[in-house]
């Protein structure tokens, strides 16, 4: 023992201050964590197209906005427009295929497709409200139209799935449990530690999109006329671009290539039988 022992703690505070102040801060940060989770759940919304209920809590107008605000930053980012016109109108003329000739023209979202001229990052990707872009460094390695509206079609079944908004929420959630652990703690480790376990709640959430993307995804093709089975060819593209599976599938924002091609055959076998269509 390296201090003497008093009614007060070895830091000079009495000792039933501290335990009463560590009650204190426990209480908050509950309260905080009970507010956080509270205002998640109680925020719901019936998905229009799927008729999923979703724990969002903006509006179509709002996902809209958000979007068209983001644009011009993500356009900036990835190196700007591609200047090909005729690239620009083929890659229109494939989105707008797969948003007219599908269940995908319910949708209230104003569906605009880009190219984006980055030449090495092989990538693409929705913003919420129906802004979507694919990179020349994808789309130079695609083989033909069915494999475009593969990718295109996965990117809007993020926005018809609502993904963004989703993600929202559930960051929002993360961020207000993240904070009451810290006050309830009151130490930076915990804090860490929260993190990391709040990053790891939302890695999961994002395969469950991506593969809730492929599915619809393979919905659009087959309603629009495509081959479905196009989209397995992107999944090769895509893992030959990323060198294969560099980590596992838990520790990874994407389901493994393996998993989401045999997600994509089910999905296929489910569409073509006439499931899931109604």
């Amino acid at each position: 023992m390296f201090g003497r022992r008093t009614n007060q703690g070895y830091d000079g505070y009495p000792q039933q201050g501290r335990r009463g102040n560590l009650k204190i801060t426990i209480i908050i940060g509950l309260v905080m964590a009970g507010f956080a989770l509270f205002k998640y759940y109680s925020a719901e919304q019936v998905n229009p197209i799927t008729g999923e209920k979703q724990h969002i809590s903006i509006s179509a107008d709002q996902e809209i906005a958000i979007g068209l605000q983001s644009a011009p930053q993500m356009i900036q980012q990835y190196g700007g427009l591609y200047p090909d016109q005729k690239t620009q109108d083929l890659v229109k003329q494939v989105g707008q295929k797969l948003v007219q000739g599908t269940i995908a023209a319910k949708s209230e979202y104003p569906y605009e497709f880009y190219v984006l001229s980055d030449p090495n990052t092989v990538n693409a990707f929705a913003l919420p409200g129906g802004q979507v872009f694919i990179t020349t460094a994808l789309l130079g390695r695609l083989e033909n139209e069915a494999q475009l509206a593969g990718v295109l079609g996965h990117e809007i079944g993020h926005v018809i799935h609502r993904h963004g908004a989703e993600r929202i929420a559930k960051m929002d959630l993360t961020e207000g449990l993240t904070g009451a652990a810290v006050i309830a703690a009151g130490d930076y480790q915990s804090a860490q530690f929260a993190q990391m376990v709040g990053n790891l709640i939302n890695m999961k959430y994002g395969r469950d999109q991506e593969l809730e993307s492929d599915d619809f995804g393979v919905r659009l093709l087959i309603e629009a006329g495509y081959d479905p089975q196009a989209l397995m060819g992107v999944m090769d593209i895509l893992e030959q671009s990323s060198g294969g599976q560099t980590v596992p599938e838990f520790q990874s924002t994407h389901p493994s290539p393996e998993n989401r091609r045999e997600k994509i055959m089910e999905a296929i076998k489910k569409y073509n039988s006439g499931e899931g269509t109604h």
